[in-house]
């Protein structure tokens, strides 16, 4: 009986391996057999997945890439085992590069990489690429912090309006922001909006509520209901549906929302959206794959290069001024003249943030290891990629 065990080990092992020697190797004959996927967490009725989507398309078509011959699309793939599966399955379509979209893809996207050494594995928002130490592993993010700041100056400016029309008191300039996860990706990113806001409406203050999900347009529509009913006047979010946009249009709230436009579903109250423009990251990782050269472990997209964006002011919400002052901190922050996380901009139970060792390493025991203040400022995803920002700051309220 354990030699039958073992012989069926072994088969699948070499099946296993075989499947993944289908992809070419790198330096091979890319004209003709470059192909590419993309694993989705949800599909285009996330707005999340949907930044991802349409990136792909036009990095693949761009390359000359044909839909269902030379790129793939793989939706709705839960994080777990199903991603693994799914990685394989688009090996076994002859995929050499393969990036998985979601946190939680990360382990199962590892072990896809470590049974096909032959295959280019990217992934978004992830957090081990430097400690792993594979050839063939990628982790790949975007300073959205610097357009999360830009936001939030555009929200700060509605609110200074609001202020001195008369709607609102200076004290009563409450923002609320409806989170998916006290990650640290999430907490970087409504710093940075409040930061923005700060900057130019020194009274404002923000609710932060969590949903526990990237995407569930229920919970992050009562989010923003619960936030609007306890006196924000204002909303931003860090989710995946249009669940706050449309309490905020119902509500006739403003809102700065993420991933995308929301001007055609609220026209009324839409003000800005930031997100990352993941084509440059794209187009620049089929090109090294065809070229067979190496992918930067932990890939940093900036404003830049393009890699950060902000969509259209919303035709009716902004303040009057907003696209001119968003273009003159758009050149402090390209200058260095101005930093997101100015330490001597916001305090920590009342004092300045002097020092700070931030889990960069990730290795599961919660434990910092790096320090990531310097010079006055926390220096954000300069260790690694993804976000490492996971204080809580005066004047943000967790409820």
């Amino acid at each position: 009986m354990k030699k039958i065990i073992a012989l069926v080990l072994a088969l699948v092992m070499v099946l296993g391996l075989a499947a993944c020697s289908k992809a070419p190797t790198a330096g091979g004959d890319k004209e003709a057999t470059l192909k590419v996927g993309l694993i989705c967490l949800h599909d285009e009725n996330s707005t999340y997945d949907k930044n991802f989507i349409d990136a792909f398309k036009a990095a693949c078509e761009a390359a000359g890439l044909v839909y269902g011959e030379s790129y793939f699309i793989t939706t709705n793939i839960p994080e777990g085992a199903e991603c693994k599966e799914a990685a394989l399955d688009l090996v076994d379509q002859g995929c050499t590069w393969i990036m998985a979209d979601s946190f939680g893809h990360e382990p199962y996207i590892i072990e896809a990489a470590k049974e096909c050494p032959d295959v280019q594995f990217s992934h978004a928002t992830g957090t081990k690429a430097h400690t792993e130490g594979l050839a063939n592993f990628h982790d790949a993010f975007a300073n959205i912090y610097e357009g999360r700041f830009l936001a939030g100056v555009a929200a700060g400016l509605k609110l200074n309006e609001m202020i001195e029309a008369g709607d609102i008191k200076a004290e009563e300039a409450k923002i609320g922001y409806v989170g998916a996860w006290p990650y640290a990706e999430v907490k970087s990113g409504y710093t940075s909006f409040f930061l923005g806001a700060r900057s130019v409406c020194e009274t404002a203050t923000m609710d932060v509520v969590f949903t526990n999900s990237w995407y569930d347009e229920t919970a992050e529509k009562e989010g923003a209901q619960k936030l609007i009913g306890g006196g924000c006047v204002l909303i931003s979010q860090h989710a995946d549906s249009y669940g706050a946009p449309s309490a905020c249009e119902e509500a006739g709230v403003p809102n700065v929302s993420y991933n995308g436009s929301t001007e055609a579903q609220c026209p009324e109250t839409f003000i800005v959206s930031s997100r990352i423009n993941w084509e440059p990251y794209m187009s620049h990782c089929i090109d090294c794959v065809k070229n067979g050269e190496e992918i930067e472990t932990d890939f940093v997209g900036t404003i830049d290069d393009g890699s950060v964006v902000l969509t259209d002011l919303g035709k009716k919400a902004p303040a009057e001024g907003t696209a001119a002052k968003i273009e003159e901190v758009k050149a402090g922050i390209l200058d260095g003249s101005i930093k997101i996380f100015d330490t001597s901009k916001f305090t920590v139970g009342g004092k300045t943030l002097e020092t700070y060792l931030a889990d960069v390493d990730d290795e599961g025991d919660y434990v910092g290891e790096t320090e990531v203040v310097k010079d006055g400022a926390f220096l954000e995803s300069v260790y690694r990629s993804a976000p490492y920002f996971d204080i809580d700051i005066d004047g943000i309220t967790l409820k």
